[in-house]
């Protein structure tokens, strides 16, 4: 049986933030700048996964999600946190930092997450968006630190608004 289903495609326009190339593309959004890091919460750590970029992370793989938290009472909880890079006069800086919420319970293979929060805060990172306003304190020191140990320049250019988010203690 032949496949008549319009196959959908779409083109992203390849540009090193950090290279100063102010040319073709210039203001397009491209997924070639962002970066999925994933804050296991109970271990304090942090990690690129590009797998999560099509919810294929070390932490999703073989985990079927539900639509609510309560579907999985002992979920570890992580943070994903969607990181995108540009670059201002300064230079190469962290501009949209954002953090989606899910849990992960190995032993019964579910987990919870918002698949349509996770997009949208994918988008609000690749806008430059900083919304990191959900996490907890200690994950918030853990992303933190992770961007500053990753890139000193980035994190020294980027802006208070995201030095600030991470580094307030949370009442």
């Amino acid at each position: 049986m032949e496949d008549n289903k319009k196959k959908l495609g779409f083109n992203i326009i390849k540009s090193d933030p950090t290279d100063g190339h102010k040319g073709y593309g210039k203001g397009a959004l491209s997924l070639d700048n962002v970066s999925p890091v994933i804050i296991d919460v109970v271990a304090g750590e942090a990690e690129i996964d590009v797998g999560a970029m099509h919810a294929r992370s070390v932490v999703e793989k073989g985990i079927k999600f539900l639509k609510t938290q309560a579907e999985v009472p002992n979920g570890k909880p992580y943070w994903l946190v969607w990181v995108t890079i540009d670059r201002n006069e300064e230079g190469p800086y962290y501009a949209g930092v954002t953090a989606c919420f899910m849990t992960v319970d190995r032993e019964i293979r579910r987990g919870y997450k918002s698949l349509p929060e996770h997009v949208n805060r994918m988008d609000k990172s690749l806008k430059r968006h900083i919304i990191v306003d959900d996490m907890d304190t200690p994950s918030k020191k853990v992303l933190a630190d992770f961007l500053r140990n990753h890139n000193e320049v980035l994190w020294n250019n980027s802006t208070d608004e995201l030095k600030n988010g991470l580094l307030a203690e949370k009442n």
